[in-house]
C-alpha cells in the first residue's frame, strides 16, 4: 500500500476541535464532516485538498477529545495519510479503526514542508519527499493494521471475516 500527494503542514498540538469543530458534530455523515475539516486552523484546506494529499504535523496531532469524527473528517476530505512527530494515543487508535493511515516519524515531520510532494510506502515505512529528494524511515505498518486499513476500517475488516 502506498500514499502519494501534496503536503498540508501544521505544527504542534493540532487538536480534534480544529480538525472538526464541535459546532459540526451534529452530523456523523463523513461527506458533511469533510466540508468543515481543518477550517478553524486552515480556511483554505477544504478548497485546496485533493484526493491522496498528505497532512504532516509536529507533536501531539489529534489531541483533545476522543471523538472519531476527527479522523473520519480527514479521511473523507481525501487525505491518504497523516505523518506526525507524535499522535495523541486515542486519535492514533481511532484513525486505524476507521482506516486512516498514520505514521509517526520525527525526522519526516522536521524535513517536509507545505506543498512538498510526498510518497509513503506502508509496507516498508519509507517516506519519500519527491520535492527535495530526501527519504525518511517511519514505522512500517504491521500486517494486521494494513488489513484493517485496506478494508477501510476495523468494522469492515471484522465483517469480512
Amino acid at each position: 500500500m502506498k500514499a502519494n500527494g501534496t503536503v498540508f503542514r501544521y505544527g504542534d498540538n493540532v487538536d480534534t476541535d480544529v480538525i472538526i469543530p464541535a459546532r459540526y458534530l451534529n452530523s456523523s455523515d463523513p461527506a458533511e464532516l469533510a466540508t468543515h475539516c481543518m477550517e478553524d486552523i486552515d480556511q483554505d484546506f477544504v478548497k485546496k485538498v485533493q484526493k491522496g494529499d498528505i497532512i504532516v504535523a509536529d507533536k501531539n496531532f489529534g489531541c483533545g477529545s476522543s471523538r472519531e469524527h476527527a479522523p473520519i473528517a480527514i479521511k473523507a476530505a481525501g487525505v491518504s495519510c497523516v505523518i506526525a512527530e507524535t499522535f495523541a494515543r486515542i486519535f492514533y487508535r481511532n484513525a486505524i479503526n476507521i482506516g486512516l493511515p498514520i505514521i509517526e516519524c520525527p525526522e519526516a515531520s522536521r524535513g517536509i514542508e507545505a506543498g512538498d510532494q510526498v510518497e509513503v510506502d506502508f509496507d516498508s515505512g519509507m517516506i519519500y519527499n519527491r520535492t527535495k529528494g530526501t527519504q525518511f524511515k517511519g514505522q512500517a505498518f504491521p500486517e494486521f493494521m494494513q488489513k484493517i486499513i485496506a478494508a477501510e476500517g476495523l468494522i469492515n475488516y471484522i465483517n469480512s471475516k
